[in-house]
């Protein structure tokens, strides 16, 4: 890390002298390393140039979720979804982040019911009075990247599964109210964890949340099944995504041999997830997407 003297200009790209910007914080964040601590790298902190880069890809990202919330029911494919999330924010001036990343075909995830994550949208798959799916929407707009999900309850849903949307939401203002900074990471996970498992449910362990901004997945990788006062310290200019994926019954997944891609609960019990992505403020937090 370069060693920057009182009245050099901050690294952060501010303009201002690093003594009355990062260096108080630079301080704090060496002294939890030197108590063993996980701190972030300097450059997982983003600078005020990127942040707000990175609010304007969200500003399309929640308006195409928008989008879908007012076309999505029963009888529409989520083919129809994939299509308007691609023509809104291609209008838009974005890329849908999905489409070709790592060879994922489509535009958007769709996951239905027992269907975790990563869910291929399908002119074949129709959604149905009852079905709960999470729509996974991610936009690169001038090379910052934004990321968010919402679960859509298809028509009259069954009680079992509306408490299950319900209370994975309650899980994510949950994990809200930890984020400030000189919290860590498994501060909002063992919030999360603790509230999943107290209504009978399990958090899944081996897929969390992740750095988001400059590409579509950074680190620190951000799991929701760690302890209070473990994992990375959270610091101002930290973002990253809350997403923690919520099964009825196991928390054990598996992956469709056929696509590559689909992510189901091992018992096929139905499984609900809400992202935000989130930028660690002076005093708490500012919610990017929704």
């Amino acid at each position: 890390m370069e060693k920057l003297g009182r009245n050099d200009k901050c690294w952060c790209g501010s303009g201002k002298k690093y003594k009355s910007c990062h260096m108080a914080i630079d301080d704090k964040i060496h002294y939890y390393e030197l108590q063993g601590h996980i701190v972030p790298d300097r450059d997982m902190l983003k600078t005020p140039e990127q942040i707000e880069g990175i609010r304007v890809s969200s500003k399309i990202n929640v308006a195409v979720l928008d989008a879908v919330e007012k076309m999505i029911g029963p009888g529409v494919s989520t083919e129809e979804i994939d299509k308007l999330v691609y023509d809104m924010t291609t209008e838009m001036g974005g890329i849908p982040a999905p489409l070709n990343y790592d060879g994922f075909p489509k535009s958007v995830c769709t996951s239905i019911n027992e269907v975790v994550c990563h869910g291929i949208p399908s002119s074949d798959v129709i959604l149905k009075d009852g079905d709960i799916v999470n729509v996974d929407v991610s936009t690169i707009y001038n090379g910052y990247f934004s990321d968010s999900s919402r679960m859509f309850c298809i028509g009259k849903v069954d009680a079992e599964k509306e408490k299950l949307v319900r209370v994975a939401r309650e899980c994510i203002d949950l994990g809200l109210e930890q984020v400030k900074p000189w919290n860590f990471l498994g501060d909002m996970a063992q919030a999360i964890n603790d509230h999943a498992k107290a209504n009978g449910y399990s958090v899944v362990v081996d897929i969390g949340g992740h750095g988001v901004g400059l590409e579509f997945h950074e680190e620190p990788f951000v799991s929701y099944v760690t302890k209070k006062g473990t994992e990375m310290l959270m610091v101002p200019s930290m973002v990253f995504t809350i997403e923690p994926m919520i099964n009825a019954g196991t928390c054990e997944i598996e992956i469709d041999e056929a696509d590559g891609w689909t992510v189901y609960t091992a018992d096929r019990k139905p499984s609900a997830q809400w992202e935000v992505t989130v930028v660690v403020i002076d005093d708490g937090y500012e919610i990017l997407t929704w």
